[in-house]
């Protein structure tokens, strides 16, 4: 059974008061290049961006992180990113600390983090 790790990357950047505001891109690019050669238990990482943090990594495959892109809001593309992951059968979860979203996904099968499990993974 496949494992999928959601990870909504404006909560997690945001979680830290570090000036990531100033560069939102910059932000991104950093948490992608961390998912890269972190050691998760998880087959594959799926990166969602919106924004300006759309320009820190390119939409798509790199090694075991998918950066998917938000069309509109971010929630909406995280959402059925769980949905489409649990639908295939595997054991999902999503990292985010907004409770809203956090009910969302755990709606459609999908167990919720917070963005501190996933910085202390890093």
């Amino acid at each position: 059974m496949a494992t999928t790790l959601v990870v909504d990357a404006a909560n997690v950047v945001g979680s830290r008061p570090d000036g990531w505001w100033k560069d939102r891109a910059g932000a991104a690019r950093r948490l992608h290049e961390r998912l890269l050669v972190a050691d998760t238990a998880y087959d594959e990482v799926v990166l969602v961006l919106e924004g300006a943090a759309k320009a820190g990594a390119r939409a798509g495959r790199d090694g075991h992180v998918r950066t998917v892109h938000a069309k509109g809001h971010g929630d909406d593309t995280i959402v059925e990113q769980a949905r489409a992951a649990v639908e295939r059968g595997g054991r999902v979860a999503v990292v985010t600390a907004d409770r809203m979203l956090q009910a969302r996904v755990q709606g459609v099968g999908a167990v919720a983090l917070g963005p501190s499990w996933l910085l202390d993974q890093l």
